[in-house]
């Protein structure tokens, strides 16, 4: 998604879309309205649409510069990508 490079799903990473939730208008982090969270799913076993991403850094950054997530995912929802950028730390840091 990021690079948009092919390669194995063994070496990927999916993500998907969790459940939209509101948000408060004093929230400064995000819009007023509709979010929604996007997650790993390392195990590749979540419901719904997902997309795939190398589990690097600098593939999440391109991902998140190029907005792919709203693309892939297929949603004109506010995205909180900051559960995948964790668990894409936590990779690259071990």
């Amino acid at each position: 998604m990021g690079c948009r490079q092919r390669a194995p799903a063994t070496d990927l990473l999916r993500v998907v879309a969790g459940p939209a939730v509101s948000t408060e208008a004093g929230n400064s982090s995000s819009p007023p309205g509709l979010s929604v969270r996007v997650l790993p799913d390392p195990r590749r076993r979540a419901s719904g649409r997902g997309a795939w991403l190398h589990p690097v850094p600098g593939c999440m950054e391109l991902a998140e510069r190029r907005r792919a997530f709203g693309r892939a995912l297929r949603s004109t929802a506010h995205l909180d990508v900051s559960p995948v950028r964790t668990y894409v730390e936590s990779i690259a840091g071990s």
